[in-house]
């Protein structure tokens, strides 16, 4: 009998002992795939592609015990050979072939030449291919960079006290109300997809104070633009015992703070493949809403058109005017008006005509709402039949403020479009591993 004690003693050796000293000029062993082949005649370099990045083999014609021929892009290999020291290699290393064992061989050759440094394809043909596509150095690396924002995310709400939550994503009713739902039957009842984790991590707030989640939301909304998904993950938290709303946008700027020092330390390699230069995030201003509105009018000589709520034009004015007037990556604009607020926004007692809400634009894109919500029952009930909802559906939710909540508030980060804006890209699917919008639910 086998016991298993949590060890396994690989016979490859690391990324690590490769671009160290201790291996140079001796035997050492790699595995990864084959990224590219450039055959030079006698002399071919082989490039394998590991989770680390890319690492330069040589092969010697009369020295291997494969062919050159026999030897593919896509086939995953085990590869001997001895370390040396090469200035002109990746990483200063190369390993001299003299063994191959192919652990793996393509049935077809590559849809897309991933070993390119930029993909010359549309994006149409990225997502079609996307497994494939995401094996180019630069396209993964958008996604090792939204690693670290989630991360970040995680490790300093933890720092914070807060707790990670796990909230159901098929429901009776939507947070928000409203038609943009995905309605579907659940063994013979109406239910649907979650627009987002609102009424559960407000109730959580009575039971932890501090509550955060990273998970998937669902918008049945009809829009086909380069900016909106049908399934996104959001980024959440939600926090009791708030002094003001301004509090959460503070949390929120500590957040940033970190995910840009953990990006600049531990994901600098990805920020250099991309060319990203992190934002300013040491003080971000704040602005009122119908301000913010007046400053673009006048400063770009745009008619204010709707006086109720923020065109994308309007919010790209904003985080334009904010950048020439301030060098601001991010602005807070807040107080939004109540008629465009869901009803348990927290209305402004100086002027009941505003909430005590906000929106984060980054480079003139929201990538947040938030805001403090109502934490009194009687005043939430009012603010229901105000507006003329039924509560049918929200019992639970409401008799969690009717037995006593504290001060609270919280917000959303749609993570797709947080990663687009500091990739600098102009389509959200570009920073979605699987997009789904109104035409797409493959691959």
């Amino acid at each position: 009998m086998e016991f298993l004690d949590g060890r396994w003693e690989k016979k490859v050796n690391t990324w690590e002992e490769l671009l160290g000293n201790s291996l140079l000029n001796q035997e050492a062993v790699l595995e990864g795939a084959v990224h590219s082949i450039r055959n030079m005649g006698d002399v071919a370099f082989l490039i394998l592609r590991r989770r680390e990045g890319l690492f330069q083999t040589v092969y010697e014609s009369g020295k291997v015990n494969l062919p050159l021929h026999d030897l593919k892009e896509g086939m995953t290999l085990q590869v001997k050979g001895c370390l040396q020291s090469e200035e002109r290699a990746p990483h200063g290393r190369e390993l001299h072939i003299r063994e191959i064992t192919v652990l793996s061989c393509p049935a077809e050759p590559l849809p897309l030449a991933i070993d390119k440094w930029k993909l010359d394809t549309s994006l149409e043909a990225k997502l079609n291919f996307r497994p494939i596509a995401l094996r180019n150095i630069r396209e993964r690396s958008k996604f090792k960079i939204q690693e670290g924002i989630v991360r970040a995310f995680r490790d300093y709400l933890y720092s914070q006290g807060f707790t990670e939550i796990h909230t159901p994503k098929i429901g009776a009713r939507g947070a928000e109300g409203g038609a943009n739902l995905f309605k579907f039957s659940y063994f013979h009842k109406p239910a649907v997809l979650a627009q987002s984790p609102q009424f559960y991590k407000q109730m959580m707030v009575g039971v932890f104070d501090r509550v955060f989640e990273t998970g998937p939301v669902f918008r049945a909304e009809k829009h086909n633009t380069k900016r909106h998904l049908n399934e996104y993950t959001s980024l959440d938290f939600e926090m009791g015992y708030i002094d003001s709303f301004e509090e959460i946008m503070a949390m929120e700027t500590g957040f940033l703070q970190y995910a840009a020092a953990l990006l600049k330390k531990e994901y600098a390699k990805e920020l250099s493949v991309l060319k990203i230069e992190l934002p300013e995030t040491d003080r971000i201003p704040a602005v009122r809403f119908d301000r913010a509105k007046e400053l673009v009018s006048k400063k770009y000589n745009r008619k204010i058109r709707n006086p109720y709520d923020l065109e994308p034009e309007e919010e790209a004015l904003i985080g334009r005017y904010f950048k020439e007037e301030y060098d601001a990556d991010f602005v807070f604009v807040t107080h939004y008006p109540s008629k465009k607020r869901p009803f348990y926004a927290m209305d402004d007692p100086e002027d009941n005509r505003f909430t005590l809400s906000f929106d984060l634009l980054f480079h003139g894109l929201e990538v947040t709402t938030g805001g403090q919500r109502i934490h009194d029952y009687a005043m939430l009930k009012e603010k229901i039949a105000a507006r003329g909802m039924e509560e049918e559906g929200m019992e639970q939710y409401l008799d969690t403020f009717k037995h006593g909540m504290p001060p609270h508030g919280g917000l959303g980060i749609g993570l797709e479009r947080l990663t687009m804006q500091l990739l600098g890209e102009d389509n959200v699917r570009e920073a979605c591993l699987f997009p789904r919008d109104m035409n797409r639910l493959e691959p």
